[in-house]
Parts: C-alpha cells; sequence; structure tokens
C-alpha cells in the first residue's frame, strides 16, 4: 500500500522548487537593502495566543485551526499566521529594551489552515511577511509597501495594483460598526449566513463578504472614510501624499477590511493580474492585548504558493555540459571531468549506470543539454575526448586540458 501526502499539503521540486529558491533569495536580498532582520517563531503556539490575537470570530480560529492538546493537556496550536507568533517572541524576548526602534522582521515559514484545498490554497502553506514594531510614522507603511513592490519588480510582475483603505482610529471603528449594524439590519434576511452571524460578533467583516458585494444593500452601505476621526483623517492623506510622492499608484477600496480582527487605520492589497496575493496593514493595539506595552506595529503577509504561480524562470545562464560514457573505466573519466569542470563554475551532468549510448543521448537531451563530452578508453590514451555543440551539430576531437577553454 502506497502512503500518501496528507490532504490539502503538496510536494515542491523541479520548476516550482527553481521558482521558490529564486524568489526566496530576491527577499532576502531586498529584506537586506531594507535592513529588515530575518525571524523564526515557532511552528505550535499555545492557542489562547490565537484566539486573543487573530479574534475569536474570525473564520481562522473559528473554523481553520490544526488545535490539539499535547500529552501534559496543554491547548496547542500549528500556527495559521505569523504575526501573532512575532509578536509574542516581541513581548516575551523584551526586545522593546534591547532593541533599536522601530524593530524590524521577516519572516518565510509554513502555516497551517485546515480549509477546504483548491489551486493554489493549501493546509500547509509558506507564508512570507514583514512586521515592524515600534512607530507609528506612516513612512513605516509606505517603507513596507515599497519593499513589497520592489520585490514584485525584481521578479518582473507586471500588472500590479495596490489597493487602500482605512479602518479608523478606534473611535472611528466604534461609531462605523453602529452604522454599520443600523444599516445592515434593514436587510438582515438578505445576508448570508456568515453574514448575518458577523453582524452580531463583528459586523466590520460584512464588507468582505464575496457573497453579498454585488447587491444593491451592499453597495449602499456607509463608507468609513466619511467618518474618520480628524487623526485618522491626517493619517490617511500622509499615507496617499507619500505614496503619489513615489509615483505609487494605488486605488482606494472602501469594502477592504482584511480578515482578521486586529488591524486599524491602514489596511492594503496587492494585486497581480486580478489575483490577490498580498495583503496586511497597521495594528496598534494587538501588542498590548497580548500582554505587552501601549506599541503601534505595521505588517502585512503573502501566500508564496499564488506568488508562485505568477513567476517565470529566467533561461539558466550557463549552458549544461552532458558527460557520456559506457565503461566503468571510463565513467571513473566523467567523474574526474565533472569534479574539475564544477571546480571552475560550470553546470555539468553524466550518466552512472546506461549502458548505451543511446539512452544516454536521449537522457542528455531530456535534460536540454548544449554540451556532449564522449569518454573513450582508446581516445584518453592520447589525452582527448569528442565533444558537441547540439546547437550547430559540430563534433570535433580536443584535448582534455582545452574543454574549459572549448565550454567559454
Amino acid at each position: 500500500m502506497i502512503i500518501s501526502k496528507a490532504k490539502g499539503c503538496y510536494d515542491l521540486y523541479g520548476d516550482e522548487a527553481k521558482k521558490f529558491k529564486m524568489a526566496e533569495k530576491v527577499i532576502e536580498e531586498v529584506m537586506g537593502i531594507y535592513n529588515i532582520n530575518y525571524i523564526r517563531t515557532p511552528v505550535f503556539e499555545n492557542s489562547e495566543l490565537f484566539r486573543r490575537g487573530v479574534g475569536e470570530e474570525t473564520d481562522i480560529v473559528s473554523k481553520e485551526m490544526y488545535e490539539f492538546k499535547d500529552k501534559s493537556d496543554r491547548s496547542l496550536t500549528l500556527r495559521p499566521e505569523g504575526t501573532a507568533g512575532v509578536v509574542r517572541s516581541y513581548i516575551e524576548n523584551k526586545m522593546t529594551n534591547n532593541l533599536v526602534k522601530p524593530v524590524k522582521f521577516y519572516y518565510l515559514e509554513p502555516m497551517y489552515r485546515y480549509e477546504r484545498p483548491q489551486k493554489g490554497r493549501y493546509r500547509e502553506f509558506t507564508q512570507f511577511g514583514i512586521e515592524v514594531l515600534g512607530e507609528s510614522n506612516p513612512l513605516i507603511d509606505i517603507e513596507v509597501i515599497s519593499a513589497v513592490i520592489e520585490i514584485f519588480n525584481r521578479l518582473g510582475l507586471e500588472n500590479i495594483k495596490l489597493k487602500i483603505n482605512t479602518l479608523g482610529d478606534k473611535e472611528t471603528r466604534e461609531k462605523y460598526k453602529k452604522l454599520l449594524i443600523n444599516h445592515f439590519n434593514n436587510y438582515k434576511d438578505n445576508l448570508c449566513s456568515d453574514c448575518q452571524r458577523r453582524l452580531v460578533t463583528n459586523p466590520l467583516r460584512i464588507l468582505d463578504c464575496k457573497i453579498d458585494r454585488e447587491k444593491e444593500f451592499f453597495k449602499e452601505a456607509p463608507k468609513i472614510r466619511d467618518y474618520l476621526s480628524e487623526k485618522s483623517k491626517k493619517y490617511f492623506e500622509k499615507i496617499e501624499e507619500y505614496l503619489k510622492s513615489l509615483n505609487i499608484d494605488y486605488e482606494i477600496d472602501d469594502n477592504l477590511v482584511r480578515g482578521l480582527d486586529y488591524y486599524d487605520e491602514l489596511v492594503f492589497e496587492i494585486e497581480v493580474d486580478s489575483s490577490t496575493i498580498c495583503g496586511g496593514g497597521r495594528y496598534n493595539r494587538l501588542v498590548k492585548e497580548l500582554g505587552g506595552d501601549d506599541t503601534c506595529a505595521f505588517g502585512f503577509a503573502i501566500g508564496m504558493e499564488r506568488f508562485l504561480s505568477l513567476l517565470e524562470l529566467p533561461k539558466e545562464t550557463e549552458d549544461l555540459t552532458y558527460i557520456l560514457a559506457l565503461s566503468d573505466s571510463e565513467r571513473l573519466e566523467a567523474l574526474k571531468l565533472a569534479r574539475y569542470l564544477r571546480n571552475n563554475n560550470k553546470r555539468v551532468d553524466f550518466d552512472t549506470e546506461s549502458k548505451s549510448l543511446k539512452s544516454q543521448f536521449k537522457k542528455s537531451d531530456n535534460l536540454n543539454s548544449r554540451y556532449l563530452i564522449f569518454i573513450n578508453d582508446e581516445k584518453l590514451k592520447y589525452g582527448k575526448v569528442e565533444i558537441k555543440d547540439t546547437l550547430n551539430s559540430i563534433k570535433e576531437e580536443i584535448e582534455i586540458d582545452k574543454i574549459l577553454e572549448y565550454l567559454k
């Protein structure tokens, strides 16, 4: 009986693995130039961290957490997102006292949610995220958004659309929630079952509904920007000013609220070819709610699986050289030659067991090899091999010590 992978998981190999390593390299480069440091937190945390941090009424906590009891009857959860763990680490390790503010971290780690698997959405998935803690200046928000866009640009992504909205401060949200409740109560019977529940638990989340958003009463709902406090209004105006000064195009989406309870002030999403692959915002209450000091913060996350589906691999910069040999003695020479060429940064592969040249030709063709080197015991006596450039089908005999020069 074959043992299969767990439902909702996947194996990363081939071109998709190459895309991941390519994206990882660019992410690390951009994080370096933005002076953002790597952090790694545990794969599982105390369940209470996510209940308090993400929100009891969110879909993540109420429906999707991988929660279990350990042998000491402690409730633990495989992390469903990265922010809560970073904030917990910030508080527990007293980073506010021993690190320069703002504290800037990034992570690139697996997350877990029990949701229906579909294309680009898995139960085990990888998130790349940035969290900046300790400053409330809107320049921080713009810095993070700029870093994301820089990553996208370096990876050759086009048709990037930045969407922004504001959730205001606590005063604004409390006032706005009452307005939403009054509005949607008039259409309660027309709301989907999830939104009927949200009307009681978290009316802001109704705006994120994909089922009801095309209905006329939904479009007539009050807009939070019309009810901002003076402080929140000025904050959002600064965001727009800075985006314009950097020539970053954006669109205001009044229904953008994000799916987590900890956001306030600016929230944003980035779409590529109409597919949302990145989202985040400011969360000025979360650190205090998790037991820390009153600390402002900003962050975002990208689901890498959907992100990778948009990337294209560049052509290999170094052509592949394939060495063909039949006898054991010839294979030993192939091994030695391969090592020599690799030490000189050449991409090399060779066959270790095929009994015929025909099968080796097939392998080299499947690997898109440009150069073929034929090892032959008789020619080796004279220090020579045959080499073929498959681009022009020219085959010639050369001395072994001139192979490197030929491949240049």
